[in-house]
């Protein structure tokens, strides 16, 4: 990857992108975006797509590749609903899931959206097959989401990263569990940036952390209101392996941001909103899969060695 325009270039998007579109899906629907991602067992790579049906209530929906690129072969109907009635928090729809496998349960942990009167929560479940779900319900009450399971223990608790609204702002912290079902040891570890900045009023994660030997690699999105809107865009921070609420680096510029048509123009403009990834098989190179202007998914390529390099060089604690 070489510097683009005077700047350097983080992720590469990919040529055939956008990657699915809502006229690829077997069922009418009006919109797929912000899909969690994961590769299988066999290799195979699942993502788990935000599907916005034509009432605007949203569901997820499944759809697998070979090679992660080309080739979705996409479920023939909704792969997980949402069941208000016995869970009422999904009464309006479950948006935006993050995958994160976790090697002790031999399970996929799938945290996600949950929408309901009382706005967005952040809900839990599990899945070895994404065929069967078992529902945790609300793990952490509204107005709460961006959330993430860490794929391991951390001093012997299970660790979320997620994004919850409070008097001071939308920033995003990290609770733990003995049980994945009660939470609590909450600490703030990244901060929305006031001012100008471009994640000056809000931030949140994108998809899961990635662990490297330097520490958690978090992507994240920031939130810049201006004139004609909010604008989405992604950002980079490296949080310490045993303390992942201690900040080691986060860099000061964003680093991937609506540039294409299909992220400048659609349901919600100048959005790309990533999350889920997957490793290629070198272990660096990113797969990073993310919504594009609430309206398709497409692709882009990036690289771990890189990104780590540029936080040594260019990141403040």
């Amino acid at each position: 990857m070489t510097p683009v325009s005077g700047y350097e270039t983080f992720f590469r998007r990919h040529e055939g992108n956008p990657i699915l579109t809502a006229a690829d899906w077997p069922y009418p629907v009006h919109s797929v975006f912000n899909a969690g991602a994961t590769r299988l067992s066999d290799g195979t790579t699942l993502l788990l797509c935000r599907v916005e049906d034509r009432s605007g209530l949203s569901h997820l929906c499944a759809a697998r590749s070979a090679n992660g690129i080309d080739g979705w072969v996409i479920d023939r109907e909704p792969t997980f609903r949402s069941d208000p009635e016995r869970y009422p928090e999904e009464l309006w729809g479950i948006e935006d899931p993050r995958i994160t496998f976790v090697e002790e349960l031999g399970k996929y942990a799938v945290a996600y959206t949950a929408f309901s009167k009382g706005g967005p929560g952040v809900a839990l479940a599990l899945t070895e097959d994404f065929r069967h779900f078992e529902r945790f319900g609300l793990v952490m009450q509204p107005d709460d989401k961006d959330a993430a399971l860490l794929p391991r223990r951390i001093d012997g608790s299970f660790a979320l990263l997620h994004r919850p609204m409070t008097d001071t702002g939308a920033h995003i912290w990290i609770s733990l569990s003995p049980d994945l079902r009660n939470w609590g040891g909450h600490k703030l570890v990244l901060q929305a940036r006031r001012g100008a900045w471009w994640d000056a009023n809000k931030v949140g994660l994108s998809p899961p952390l990635i662990e490297t030997s330097q520490g958690w690699l978090m992507l994240y999105h920031g939130v810049r209101q201006t004139a004609a809107g909010c604008l989405y865009r992604l950002g980079a921070a490296l949080f310490d392996l045993d303390k992942p609420e201690r900040c080691i680096s986060r860099g000061d510029s964003w680093i991937f941001g609506p540039e294409a048509p299909y992220e400048r123009h659609g349901d919600v403009s100048n959005v790309t909103f990533p999350c889920g990834y997957t490793l290629g098989d070198d272990g660096d190179t990113i797969f990073l899969y993310y919504g594009a202007a609430d309206t398709s998914v497409a692709l882009a390529f990036g690289s771990i060695r890189q990104l780590l390099r540029w936080l040594g060089e260019h990141g403040r604690t």
